[in-house]
């Protein structure tokens, strides 16, 4: 039995330990392994590790090297030869190899949003003094109260108003209905008078030095700027009122994300009083610039709220859903080939007009950035779990053949955007071609154990050694030493978040313009921990070790060199500095948190 070939189905037996297993021995052998004896149909007579092939015993046990449980070793329902791999259905239901279509169609990317509901400007009026007045009497006398149209809000006292009635009774004494009272009844509405109490006025036949003010319009008192007894000139402000029917909901966006957000997007959010119900609302207005310390862009969005249940400084949770074309661009079907007002989004009609709300001109949905979804803007799209990552190169392996036994083949892409859960596919497929969705990291390893060029791990050695990384500067170091010792310390506690703010503490103190600007910007990127690990904390830890070589003063403090023998394919090695000598894998984190030797301890006495 070919002995190469044993070794490649154990690798495929275990699956995806070959990449994350575990440098300690289990516990328990029994309950730890996936191939303990009481699972296997018959005993085999040869055991191997998947980890290193080279361990051959003859009875069941522990891996002397790594501590992993052995594996059997021996079959020959599998072959390789240059690049290409061909399976038996036994082999492909062990290694839980599965394949989709490359379709052609748009993804749907999901934007996920934060923020605050506020009161919004433009529903927020001003009630100013229209004549020299004295209050008498408040009846509106504390912040948020609601108040119709037409509510009396106080009494006042008006000498000028006194003189005007006056005039109003002494003009119809005189001409009766005419010129003279529609001039008196018109300077009385001037200032705010409604027709009913002017009528009574008429009615009453004299003057009245009390006088009833009364809203010209309904909402909540949101400000009081009188009290009794204030003495008003004409422009002096007495009360705002705010209508909380629409509400502004402010949202902030990642950098990351604004290839997917335009103007008129629909918008659904919760909030915690509400956790079952979804509203909606549409962007209204997106800021022209990022935020330098938060790497955010606001969002406002008009929100109806005709219920009032909705209050401003609730915290709300929003999402946005788009579909993704060919060359980036988003299209949406209730807005294709609509009309839009740029001021008030929610205004869109069929075709060219003005708004409703303003009387601008309305503007073609693609001036705001949207597509028309024409056949030749739909993408091909794969799976983002088929594309495997090297930095700089994207890799797929295709099903080749159909029957019993099935050939893969290795094929590198050019991939486009990321929606969701798939990758748009610039160049390498074509659609209807079947790809390895899952089960493509364990053929690609099964290559590289039978000595064979994989796609993940060519003939040639792609990764760039240490000798090949800059030197940062004494001041660059200092600055960004604890950031980066930070961000160590997050990669081996799985910790994405705080992995995240350390890359921000980085970007912040080694510029725009530094050596390594790249490599933060690809970490500030990542969409997760796995992207940030190989190969942008590698060529972080790079630098900052070529840097330590050239022979910083630490002063006194102790910074530990370790490596990994297994971050990359075919044995390839990865080194990094921490603070300490215990040792803690950022590679591979909880998987294989010790998994590694110390090299130096740099600022030792």
């Amino acid at each position: 039995m070919n002995k190469q070939v044993a070794i490649a189905l154990g690798v495929l037996t275990i699956g995806a330990t070959f990449w994350a297993g575990r440098c300690s021995a289990p516990d328990n052998l029994e309950s730890g392994g996936a191939h303990s004896r009481q699972e296997l149909p018959s005993e085999p007579e040869s055991w191997t590790c998947s980890m290193h092939p080279q361990i051959q015993q003859a009875e069941f046990g522990a891996c002397p090297i790594c501590g992993m449980d052995l594996i059997p070793a021996g079959d020959d329902s599998v072959s390789a030869d240059s690049g290409h791999y061909r399976m038996s259905p036994a082999a492909r239901a062990l290694a839980e190899v599965e394949t989709v279509e490359v379709e052609r169609r748009m993804p749907e990317t999901s934007i996920r949003l934060v923020g605050t509901l506020q009161l919004d400007e433009t529903m927020v009026r001003s009630i100013t003094a229209r004549f020299p007045a004295r209050i008498e009497e408040l009846f509106v006398n504390y912040r948020g109260v609601p108040v119709k149209k037409g509510e009396h809000l106080a009494s006042i006292y008006s000498p000028e108003l006194l003189s005007a009635q006056k005039e109003l009774l002494l003009a119809y004494e005189r001409h009766g209905d005419g010129a003279f009272v529609e001039s008196a009844r018109q300077k009385l509405r001037r200032w705010g008078l409604e027709e009913d109490q002017i009528d009574l006025i008429r009615d009453r036949g004299e003057s009245s030095d009390q006088f009833e003010l009364r809203a010209p319009f309904g909402g909540v008192v949101s400000k009081k700027l009188v009290r009794e007894g204030d003495y008003l000139d004409e422009g002096n402000v007495l009360f705002e009122i705010a209508d909380y029917s629409r509400l502004w909901l402010m949202l902030d966006a990642y950098e990351s994300d604004l290839a997917w957000l335009r103007i008129g997007q629909e918008l659904e959010f919760t909030v915690k009083a509400y956790p079952s119900e979804v509203f909606t609302g549409r962007i209204v207005f997106i800021s022209p610039e990022v935020d330098r310390e938060s790497r955010t862009t606001h969002l406002r969005v008009n929100v109806s709220n005709p219920k009032g249940v909705l209050k401003p400084g609730m915290f709300a949770t929003g999402q946005v859903k788009a579909l993704v074309t060919k060359g980036g661009g988003v299209f949406a079907p209730d807005l294709a080939d609509k009309w839009i007002s740029p001021m008030h989004p929610e205004i869109v009609k069929d075709g060219p007009g003005s708004c409703d709300v303003c009387g601008m001109d309305l503007v073609p949905a693609s001036e705001l950035g949207y597509t028309s979804g024409e056949s030749e803007e739909v993408p091909l799209i794969v799976p983002s779990s088929a594309v495997m990552r090297t930095g700089e190169r994207s890799i797929v392996y295709v099903e080749s053949e159909s029957g019993e036994d099935r050939l893969y083949e290795g094929r590198e892409v050019l991939i486009g955007q990321k929606a969701g859960e798939f990758f748009t596919i610039v160049s390498g497929l074509e659609e209807g071609e079947r790809v390895v969705s899952r089960g493509a990291f364990k053929i690609d390893s099964a290559l590289q154990i039978l000595a064979k060029p994989s796609m993940m791990s060519p003939a040639k050695d792609e990764q760039a050694g240490a000798d090949d990384a800059p030197v940062l500067n004494v001041e660059a170091f200092s600055e960004g030493l604890g950031a980066y010792l930070d961000l160590q310390e997050a990669l081996a506690g799985d910790d994405f978040e705080s992995a995240a703010r350390a890359v921000e503490s980085l970007h912040v103190a080694l510029g725009h313009d530094s050596a390594l600007s790249e490599t933060i910007h690809g970490l500030m990127e990542a969409k997760d921990i796995a992207a940030m690990r190989r190969p942008y904390f590698d060529d972080l830890s790079k630098a900052f070790i070529a840097t330590a070589e050239g022979g910083v003063d630490f002063e006194g403090t102790e910074l530990a060199r370790m490596r990994c023998p297994m971050v990359y394919p075919n044995n390839g090695a990865a080194d990094w500095l921490q603070r300490d000598g215990a040792l803690r894998n950022p590679y591979f984190g909880a998987m294989m948190l010790t998994c590694g030797e110390k090299l130096k301890v740099y600022g030792e006495e």
